[in-house]
C-alpha cells in the first residue's frame, strides 16, 4: 500500500503553505503530494488568502521538490479547454522530471463556477465534455512527434494539431479517474484510466465501486489488473484520546464521527483500517490532511508507511 498526502487548498492555503507540506511529505517518505482543484471554499472556513490554481501550484512544486509525485484529485473538465490543459500538464511533467499524475473529472461544484464566471452545464453535457476531453488530451500526448492529431466531437474539434509539447513520461502521465457514478464513470475509467479512485466512502460502497470498474474492464476486453485501485479518506491521528480530540476539533470534526467516516485513531488503528481497504483491492490510500499547520501530524502519519507497506 502506498500512502499519499492529499490537501484541500481552497479551504485556505498559500503557495508557501503547500510547499511546506509537500516538502515535509517528501522528506517523510510519502509517495505523492496531491491537491484538489477548486476555486471556492466549502463550509464554514474563511478560505483566506483565497484559492490557488492547481496547475500553477504544481508547476512551482515541480521545481521546488525532487522525488515526490505530484497530481490533482480531480481537475474539472469545466475549468479549461482540452488543448491548453494538455500543454500545461505536459509542461509541468517536464518541469518535474516526469513526476506528474493527471487526476481528471467532470466537475461538480456549481457554486465555484458561478463565483468565477465558469459555465456549468447540466450533468449529461459535462460528462460528454469530459469524455471528449479525455480523448483529446490523451490523443495529443500519444501522437508521435512529427505527426498531427485531429478530433471531431460534439463539443470540441481539433484540426491538424502538432500535438506538442510532449510530457516527460511516455507514452503519457498516468491518468486518474474517480467518482461514484454507476454507468459512465466505470466505462470511462476502463477505457482511459491508469488509476481509479473513490473518495470518502465506506468499505462496502468502495468495494462495490471497484467491482463496477472491474466489470467495465471485463466488458471492454481489458485486464482488470492493469488498472490501479485507490481510495481517499480524511485522516486524523493521535497517540492519545486527547491528542486525537484536539486534532479533530482543529478541523471542525468529532473524533467519534471520524472513526466511522474516515481514518481516525492511533497509528495502529489507522493501519488496521487501511489494511481493510487493501483487502478490497486498494493499493494506494490518499490521506486527506485538512490542518496544514500541523506538521507534527504528518510526522505521526509517516509511521504508517512501514506498517502498511
Amino acid at each position: 500500500m502506498q500512502l499519499r498526502i492529499f490537501t484541500e487548498p481552497q479551504q485556505g492555503a498559500s503557495y508557501e503553505t503547500l510547499l511546506r507540506i509537500a516538502k515535509a511529505s517528501e522528506d517523510l517518505g510519502f509517495d505523492a503530494f496531491f491537491r484538489s482543484d477548486h476555486y471556492l471554499k466549502m463550509g464554514g472556513v474563511s478560505g483566506m488568502p483565497g484559492p490557488t490554481d492547481a496547475w500553477i501550484t504544481l508547476a512551482g512544486l515541480a521545481r521546488d521538490t525532487s522525488r515526490i509525485r505530484l497530481g490533482t484529485l480531480m481537475s474539472p473538465a469545466t475549468f479549461r479547454y482540452p488543448g491548453p490543459l494538455a500543454i500545461s500538464v505536459a509542461q509541468v511533467d517536464q518541469m518535474s522530471g516526469g513526476r506528474v499524475e493527471f487526476g481528471f473529472g467532470a466537475g461538480w461544484y456549481d457554486a465555484e463556477h458561478a463565483a468565477y464566471a465558469i459555465p456549468f452545464p447540466r450533468t449529461r453535457v459535462r460528462f460528454d465534455m469530459f469524455a471528449e476531453q479525455l480523448a483529446i488530451i490523451i490523443g495529443l500526448w500519444q501522437t508521435p512527434v512529427g505527426d498531427t492529431f485531429s478530433f471531431a466531437g460534439e463539443h470540441y474539434t481539433v484540426t491538424d494539431s502538432p500535438a506538442l509539447p510532449k510530457p516527460a513520461q511516455q507514452p503519457r502521465p498516468p491518468v486518474l479517474i474517480g467518482g461514484w457514478g454507476v454507468k459512465r464513470t466505470p466505462h470511462l475509467a476502463a477505457r482511459y484510466a491508469d488509476e481509479f479512485n473513490l473518495a470518502f466512502g465506506g468499505l462496502t460502497d468502495t468495494g462495490a465501486g471497484f467491482d463496477r470498474v472491474r466489470h467495465a474492464c471485463e466488458a471492454a476486453g481489458r485486464d482488470e489488473a492493469s488498472i490501479t485501485l485507490s481510495a481517499a479518506q480524511v485522516v486524523c491521528c493521535g497517540r492519545t484520546p486527547d491528542e486525537l480530540n484536539r486534532r479533530a476539533a482543529a478541523i471542525g470534526r468529532d473524533a467519534a464521527e471520524l472513526r466511522e467516516h474516515g481514518l481516525a485513531g492511533t497509528p495502529e488503528e489507522i493501519a488496521d483500517k487501511i489494511a481493510e481497504f487493501a483487502g478490497i483491492g486498494a493499493v494506494r490510500m490518499y490521506l486527506q490532511v485538512l490542518d496544514l499547520s500541523d506538521l507534527d501530524h504528518l510526522e505521526l502519519l509517516a509511521e504508517l508507511i512501514p506498517a502498511v507497506r
